[in-house]
């Protein structure tokens, strides 16, 4: 692999660079959006049981924080009815929507990132592209001067500038492709974390609007 990586020439280095970021994002996106971190799923009905006679203290509340990413929507929704017992349902969905708004932030942390290397990668990458360009310019450069003839340069640096171009091009696409179908696939969870979180949300509002009267 080693002695792939130096035939490919400096080009490939940037590819490699790029590689390892995605390999980070990926590895960190699993960790960030499995299902226990973000929507338990017995979650809201526990919650909606254990609120149903009576409102939950702090110290409840608090710990329904640390729980999850929906915990934290509930959660909100709970202190402003601690804060407030007379508040108005407006009130008290805009606390859990304003906690929703900053988790839906959180959810798409680095898919942007993850983006930007797979809308390179569909056309060999960028850098995959560059490497393929500075091949053909070796492979232009190998020619003999005012011979006309193609082929007539030095066949080992023909075959050096063909090898940069098709290395590189390769690489480009071993990054661009899993890089592609990742992103798809986290942005598919996260839209269907947003969605069920908007679910709940809804649901636990009017519960509490319910327990408000």
């Amino acid at each position: 692999m080693f002695s792939i990586i130096v035939a490919a020439g400096w080009p490939i280095w940037p590819l490699l660079a790029c590689s390892v970021i995605a390999l980070a994002l990926v590895i960190e996106r699993f960790t960030s959006l499995k299902t226990v971190k973000v929507l338990p799923p017995k979650l809201l009905d526990e919650t909606i049981t254990v609120s149903r006679g009576s409102i939950p203290g702090p110290d409840i509340v608090t710990k329904l924080k640390r729980n999850s990413m929906l915990g934290q929507v509930l959660a909100a929704g709970l202190r402003a009815l601690n804060a407030n017992p007379r508040c108005t349902e407006d009130d008290l969905r805009a606390a859990m929507e304003a906690s929703g708004r900053t988790i839906a932030h959180r959810l798409e942390r680095y898919l942007p990132a993850l983006a930007t290397i797979a809308s390179a990668a569909p056309l060999l990458g960028l850098l995959g592209l560059l490497g393929t360009v500075i091949g053909m310019i070796e492979i232009f450069g190998s020619q003999s001067p005012g011979s006309g003839a193609v082929g007539s340069g030095n066949p080992a640096q023909l075959a050096h500038g063909i090898s940069i171009a098709l290395y590189n091009t390769a690489f480009g696409l071993i990054v661009a492709i899993p890089t592609l179908i990742f992103w798809r696939y986290f942005r598919t969870r996260v839209d269907e974390y947003l969605l069920n979180l908007e679910l709940s949300g809804e649901r636990f509002a009017r519960h509490l609007n319910a327990l408000r009267k």
